[in-house]
């Protein structure tokens, strides 16, 4: 298969350009101690970050959205987690590597999530980054989310870029189904937080990336 021609870069934040796990896992934990539940490991809330509030409240209290109380735990939990939004969130070691080159080589890039606005805006603009990007749309930026094509769409048409010629870089499979929907290339971030029944194999993404400084080869120039 011959490389795609990249003119610009399209990112998830959570799992892809950020490592947020600690943050939520505490705000998850803070949640759980709050009624009175048992906390829970790292290891057992970092493979469901990606996936949002409601798969935390899912994994840690084991309810469903229809159930009783549900709706307040979530609450409790998002309240937590933007007071601490970025305490300890950093960039993917290797992720600043890559955003410093798509500066410096005047590459468009920008941010694709589902993370709802008053939270993704918070995060950014706390996170230290190289460079500032030139797009970000969150989860309610449209009525559709990913894996719906359109917040993909819109990105690319805000950098005045082919969808053709973006890459999209995600660790969920809805990110790769959006991003092939769109038109795009593909990346997978295998160093995200795939859960253990995920098989990224089967997602049909144009590239696997086990660090993020594979995206470097990618870049034009």
């Amino acid at each position: 298969m011959s490389q795609p021609e990249i003119h610009g870069m399209l990112f998830d934040l959570d799992g892809t350009l950020a490592d947020t796990a600690p943050d939520l896992a505490l705000a998850l934990n803070r949640t759980l101690e709050h009624f009175g539940q048992p906390t829970l490991p790292f290891e057992a809330i970092r493979p469901v970050v990606s996936h949002g509030g409601m798969a935390l409240i899912r994994r840690g209290f084991a309810m469903e959205p229809d159930e009783e109380g549900f709706e307040e735990r979530r609450q409790y939990l998002l309240d937590q987690y933007l007071d601490n939004i970025c305490a300890q969130t950093r960039l993917f070691p290797g992720m600043d590597q890559v955003v410093r080159q798509l500066c410096q080589k005047e590459i468009p890039w920008g941010i694709v999530t589902n993370k709802p606005a008053w939270l993704t805006n918070p995060l950014m603009a706390a996170l230290p980054m190289p460079c500032t990007t030139e797009v970000i749309i969150s989860g309610d930026t449209l009525p559709q989310r990913k894996p719906h094509p359109a917040p993909l769409l819109l990105a690319a048409q805000q950098l005045d870029l082919a969808p053709g010629h973006c890459l999209y870089v995600g660790d969920a499979e809805r990110d790769i189904e959006a991003g092939r929907a769109a038109g795009m290339s593909t990346a997978c971030a295998l160093f995200g937080y795939l859960q253990e029944q995920d098989r990224p194999e089967d997602w049909q993404a144009d590239f696997r990336l086990q660090r993020p400084e594979e995206l470097l080869r990618l870049l034009p120039g």
